[in-house]
Order: structure tokens, then C-alpha cells, then sequence
């Protein structure tokens, strides 16, 4: 015969009941205990996928939904004079109709996009016009700002650090967005917010302006496109200089002539 093999049952010995029943008190004992463990597994196991879940839900939108981060968070804690630095103004309107503009508050940043320089400017002339929709300047953000004069003064102090630190820029260093050729579209300058929407991927100036973002964006741009830009502001230098050669020969050419 074909069978499975089975251990022989082990012979059952009556226990004395005194230890029958301590058997069964210590069976009833662990019982709970074992229950309450798994319980208590249960519950932990909801409060650890809950705090996982909740760490994900602190982290950055950037990290879970795919999108980008913004370009114009610095990536640099840096808040020092670099070898480039953009500037924005908010400007208010003073004179009797309030079409004059007058400087309302200017910002500073360097390379890393970190603010070096930001102050509300109170113009000499009475402020008519707050232009608030646009430059975000309110009166009381006027009534404790430092005069012009003081500002001035103030950016002069800067300005010496600046050249101290050989950055000193002529007219011929500054780069304007507005006139860099490559972002100009049928020969006229874009808005700095198309700008930024077109090349950065980023709205600004969705109602009142923020100098630092501008100036951030100003400066992305210019990194971006500092290459190429530098390249043409060389040329238009070289180009100019053979004009003025060729200027200079057709005089003296001419003067040969009459003699």
C-alpha cells in the first residue's frame, strides 16, 4: 500500500488541575494581548501612509505636479555687488496734470537675482498721481521714504563701491531690454512682461508691478541671452569705428582734392 507517512500522535497526559487552569488563565492573558498588538499594527499602518502622504504634501508643487520651478527664485544666497547689475524704477506722477514722471522707488539686484538695493523715493515736486494699478506705490508708502536728494546720495556711495570694484559702467555697458534687437518684434520694443512670458516662461505685471521681479526678470533675460547679446553690442562697436575710419578718409581725400 501507497500511503503518506504520519508521525504517530503523541499520548495525552491529564495535567493536574491546578496547572489546567493557570494553562488557561495564561491563554485568555495572551490572548487580548496579541489582539491588541495587530490593532495597534492596524493603526499604525493608516498613520505611517498618512505622514508619507503628508510629506509629499509640503513638498514643492514643483516636485509632484511636474511643473517648473520659478526662474526667478535666486538660486544663490549671494547679496553681494556682482559684475552685473539690473535695475527697475516705479515711477509716480507729479506737475499740476500729473503726466510728468517723477522716481517713486528703485530696486537693485545682482547676477543671483538677491536685492543689494530697494527704496521708496519721495520726488521734490508733490505727487499728484500715484499711478498705483502700475507702479504698486500707495501714499504711505511715501510719507517716511527718503527724500530724492538723500537716495541720490546714497546711490552715489553705491556707485563708488561699484567702481571701486572696477564695475564701473558708461553708457556704453548698459544693456536695455527694450533696445536689445533680438527682442524686438517688426522694429519696436516688447514690454517687459512679454518678454519674460515669451523667453522665461514666466506672467509678470499681472496688475501692479513688483521692481524686484522686474529687475529678476531683467536680469534672467540678459544672462539668458548674454552671449549672443555681447556679441552684437561688438559689432555695432566694430561697425561703428569703420564708418568713422571711412568718414575720416573721405575728408581727407576731399582736402587732397582742392589742393
Amino acid at each position: 500500500m501507497r500511503g503518506k507517512l504520519r508521525s504517530p500522535k503523541p499520548k495525552e497526559h491529564q495535567l493536574n488541575p491546578n496547572w489546567e487552569l493557570l494553562r488557561q488563565k495564561l491563554i485568555k492573558s495572551n490572548g487580548p494581548k496579541k489582539q491588541s498588538t495587530r490593532s495597534q499594527q492596524q493603526k499604525s499602518e493608516p498613520e505611517s501612509q498618512n505622514s508619507i502622504l503628508g510629506k509629499r504634501k509640503e513638498r514643492p508643487v514643483t516636485e509632484t505636479d511636474g511643473s517648473k520651478p520659478n526662474p526667478l527664485i535666486p538660486s544663490s544666497s549671494d547679496s553681494s555687488v556682482t559684475d552685473v547689475l539690473a535695475m527697475d524704477c516705479e515711477m509716480v506722477g507729479v506737475s499740476s496734470m500729473g503726466n510728468k514722471s517723477a522716481l517713486g522707488r528703485i530696486t537693485l539686484v545682482n547676477k543671483w537675482g538677491n536685492v543689494i538695493y530697494d527704496e521708496y523715493v519721495r520726488p521734490v515736486e508733490k505727487v499728484v498721481d500715484f499711478r498705483t494699478k502700475i507702479s504698486g506705490i500707495r501714499p504711505r508708502d511715501l510719507r517716511k521714504a527718503k527724500d530724492f536728494i538723500s537716495v541720490q546720495r546714497k546711490y552715489q556711495i553705491l556707485q563708488h563701491l561699484v567702481d571701486a570694484l572696477l564695475l564701473s559702467h558708461p553708457k556704453k555697458d548698459i544693456r536695455d531690454t527694450s533696445e536689445y534687437q533680438h527682442f524686438l518684434k517688426e522694429g519696436r520694443s516688447r514690454a517687459l512682461r512679454y518678454l519674460a512670458a515669451d523667453y522665461l516662461g514666466v506672467e509678470i505685471q499681472n496688475g501692479e508691478h513688483c521692481p524686484v521681479e522686474d529687475a529678476r526678470a531683467a536680469m534672467l533675460l540678459y544672462q539668458k541671452h548674454r552671449k549672443q547679446w555681447e556679441r552684437s553690442i561688438k559689432d555695432f562697436i566694430r561697425l561703428k569705428k569703420k564708418q568713422k575710419k571711412r568718414k575720416q578718409k573721405c575728408k581727407t581725400n576731399e582736402g587732397d582734392s582742392d589742393v
